[in-house]
C-alpha cells in the first residue's frame, strides 16, 4: 500500500513542478512582451515632443460606464473610449476602475499597468488593438 501512496505522492509533486515552470514561463514571456511595449512606448514620447502633440488630464471611468473620474494624470488616451492611455511619464494605464463613491468629485487613483503589445487581448471584436498601431493613431489623430 505504501507503494500506492508513494506513486501518487510522486506524480502530485511532477504536477506542482510542471505547474510552477509554466507559471514562471508565462511570466517570463509577459515580462519581455512588457519590455517591447515599453520602448514602443518610449518612442512615442519622443515622436509627441517633436510634434508638441498636446497632453490633457487622463480621465478614468467606472465599469459601470456612468460618468468619468478626475485621476491628476497628464498624458493621452490612446483609444476614442478613453479606455487606456500614457502618462508624460510613460507609464501605461487601464482607465477603467471600480465605481467609487463621491469619485466624480474626487481625484481617483489608478495605478500604472504594465504596457502589453495587444491592447484588449482578449476582448469582443473589433476591441482589441496592437500597440504600435494605436500609438500610431494617437499621434495622427487631432487633439480632442
Amino acid at each position: 500500500m505504501g507503494s500506492v501512496d508513494d506513486d501518487v505522492a510522486r506524480r502530485r509533486a511532477e504536477r506542482a513542478e510542471a505547474a510552477t515552470a509554466h507559471a514562471e514561463a508565462q511570466r517570463r514571456r509577459e515580462e519581455q512582451e512588457s519590455a517591447r511595449a515599453q520602448e514602443m512606448i518610449d518612442r512615442f514620447l519622443v515622436r509627441a515632443a517633436e510634434q508638441r502633440l498636446a497632453t490633457e488630464e487622463l480621465t478614468a471611468r467606472p465599469w459601470t460606464g456612468r460618468g468619468r473620474y478626475r485621476t491628476g494624470l497628464v498624458g493621452w488616451h490612446l483609444k476614442r473610449d478613453r479606455s487606456v492611455g500614457v502618462d508624460t511619464e510613460g507609464r501605461f494605464y487601464v482607465l477603467v476602475v471600480a465605481p467609487e463613491r463621491l469619485g466624480r468629485w474626487r481625484t481617483v487613483s489608478v495605478p500604472p499597468s504594465p504596457p502589453p503589445l495587444q491592447v484588449g487581448k482578449g476582448a469582443r471584436d473589433g476591441e482589441s488593438f496592437a500597440l504600435d498601431a494605436l500609438l500610431d493613431l494617437r499621434l495622427r489623430r487631432p487633439a480632442p
